[in-house]
């Protein structure tokens, strides 16, 4: 008898500046599960937060253009509800009769990456790839994990948070941090929203960037360095892949350089470190990972000075499963082919769900 395979359904697009990111990955990811162990189900989620049950012939419009990629919004409206064990109820139309075993929530960015969305699939009693509540919460917010990190030891580069309708000069962030800056949504990735700041005239124009998309930016200083990228896979006891390094061509690693242009960085996977460079990375990596509480999957980026000296700049806790992106590349160079992976990925979950299954919710 044939093995009852396992009904994944794989969450993308979303409420965030990088609902366009979030659709390559998702594609990248459905294409690589094992289909005679899962049955995919893609839930498109529309930037006004309508979930949209799909099939996977026709999930996506212009799939291979990274700049014209569009959700297909003629798929059936749907819902998840509390303590539904993950039934997915219509909202309207035929009926749906579609029971999922595990949630791959491929989004990135607010309202899929920062805890929201993982608070919802726990009360909705389903198991799902990723941190939780917390890990994914404090991943997300730029202020709190680089305070988190100072805390345990964790070399950061120093840093000002500024929440909208507050003030702070030119002069100061330049007299506390140097020049030049970067000024940053607090909770976005993907770059999207940052400035390098060199001068007056670009600090003006990075504030009301950046607070497009965020109530809270932050401020950080320039570290000269080169960008080194460690990917961590695991729950209680985590492991790192080798070191990569992105080796960028233009002012920063923007948004278009992640995803729409390839030429405007290249990765050197592993990267050209000295062996005890790499373990610390890697140490360094799992540690950070353990700190901020994090499950199943991240990518830790970090700066590497001249002197040797590393610093951890962030945490992602969806990383990206583009056709370039570094998370799937660093395990596949470490011996993890991406299918192998998200076999990992999905039993790390199914694996939480049970231990967090055992625990008592009443006091007898």
């Amino acid at each position: 008898m044939a093995k009852k395979k396992i009904k994944v359904a794989v969450l993308f697009g979303g409420k965030s500046a990088e609902h366009e990111v979030s659709l390559q990955s998702a594609r990248n990811v459905i294409e690589a599960l094992d289909k005679e162990k899962y049955e995919v189900i893609p839930i498109g989620i529309t930037k006004e937060g309508k979930w949209l049950l799909s099939n996977t012939s026709n999930y996506l419009l212009n799939s291979n253009s990274p700049k014209l990629i569009k959700l297909n919004k003629s798929n059936r409206e749907i819902a998840l509800y509390a303590e539904g064990k993950g039934e997915l109820a219509p909202i309207s139309g035929s009926e749906v009769k579609e029971k999922i075993d595990v949630v791959f929530p491929v989004l990135h960015g607010p309202f899929g990456e920062d805890g929201s969305m993982q608070g919802l699939l726990k009360l909705a009693g389903v198991p799902f790839v990723g941190a939780g509540v917390l890990g994914s919460a404090v991943g997300m917010d730029k202020d709190v994990m680089k305070r988190l990190l100072r805390d345990a030891k964790i070399p950061v580069g120093k840093f000002v948070t500024l929440y909208a309708g507050k003030e702070i000069t030119f002069q100061e962030i330049k007299r506390k941090l140097g020049m030049p800056v970067f000024v940053k949504p607090a909770n976005l990735g993907s770059s999207v929203g940052i400035s390098k700041v060199k001068n007056e005239k670009d600090w003006n124009n990075a504030l009301p960037e950046a607070f497009k998309y965020d109530s809270k930016i932050i401020i950080e200083e320039f570290i000269k360095g080169r960008e080194i990228e460690c990917a961590v896979l695991g729950n209680s006891e985590p492991e790192a892949s080798i070191p990569g390094e992105i080796v960028v061509n233009s002012e920063f690693y923007s948004y278009d350089a992640k995803y729409i242009d390839e030429n405007s960085s290249r990765v050197e996977i592993p990267a050209n470190i000295p062996g005890a460079i790499a373990k610390k990375i890697q140490d360094l990596a799992v540690k950070t990972f353990k700190a901020l509480n994090c499950e199943g999957l991240g990518r830790v980026d970090f700066f590497l000075k001249e002197n040797g000296e590393v610093f951890v700049n962030e945490i992602n806790t969806m990383p990206g499963f583009t056709n370039i992106s570094m998370y799937p590349k660093l395990w596949e160079a470490s011996g993890v082919p991406v299918a192998k992976l998200l076999d990992k990925l999905i039993s790390l979950a199914i694996e939480r769900f049970k231990r967090e299954s055992r625990l008592k919710t009443t006091v007898s």
